[in-house]
């Protein structure tokens, strides 16, 4: 158990406080929070690697750097309404911080849980796994002056993308480069066009 709680201790010091991740919320929950509990058994090992560890076939959890960046850049408040998809460690961070959480981690992750309430009703949406291109859902699904926090990658490296829903419509800004794998289903579509 101490040694778990030391490899968290470092994790936070040598991989997330020297990527300029100064949110103290952020350290406490990773401080608190036991990755290995979110992988199988066989991969624990790797919960505070520099690495994205698969939980799922499919599915992984970003590295311990890029989702403190990409939670620190989403501005998480207490009480926001946060949609987490294919995100078990994002959603456990942001509950620490004392956020409501939705997680969808199902086959169709374009899809909305029902649950979620009517379209628009989330504050925050994250998700750890790379997409080619948001889904219109996901961006359907935000509130006004709601943020989603997702890396868009179409090639060898990816952008760490934050959206804004205003009153006119749907901001898009580039934070940081990352490289998680992309999620089944959502890679980018390429069409084919004649000249």
């Amino acid at each position: 158990m101490a040694d778990l709680a030391a490899a968290r201790l470092n994790m936070v010091e040598s991989q997330v406080r020297t990527a300029d991740v100064t949110d103290l919320r952020i350290h406490d929950a990773m401080r608190e929070i036991g990755r290995e509990a979110l992988l199988p058994p066989a991969r624990a090992y790797l919960a505070y690697a520099d690495m994205e560890a698969e939980y799922a076939p499919g599915r992984w959890l970003l590295k311990p750097r890029d989702i403190g960046k990409l939670i620190q850049a989403l501005r998480p408040m207490p009480g926001e309404r946060v949609l987490a998809i294919a995100a078990p460690y994002a959603a456990a961070m942001l509950e620490h911080m004392g956020l409501a959480v939705v997680r969808a981690d199902g086959e169709d992750l374009t899809q909305i849980p029902a649950n979620g309430g009517a379209g628009g009703s989330f504050d925050l949406i994250v998700c750890e796994g790379a997409v080619g291109r948001v889904p219109a859902s996901w961006l359907a699904a935000l509130a006004l002056k709601g943020r989603l926090g997702v890396v868009e990658r179409d090639g060898p490296v990816g952008k760490a993308c934050i959206y804004l829903r205003a009153e006119d419509g749907v901001g898009r800004r580039e934070a940081f480069d990352a490289t998680p794998p992309i999620l089944p289903g959502l890679a980018a579509q390429h069409g084919f066009a004649f000249e």
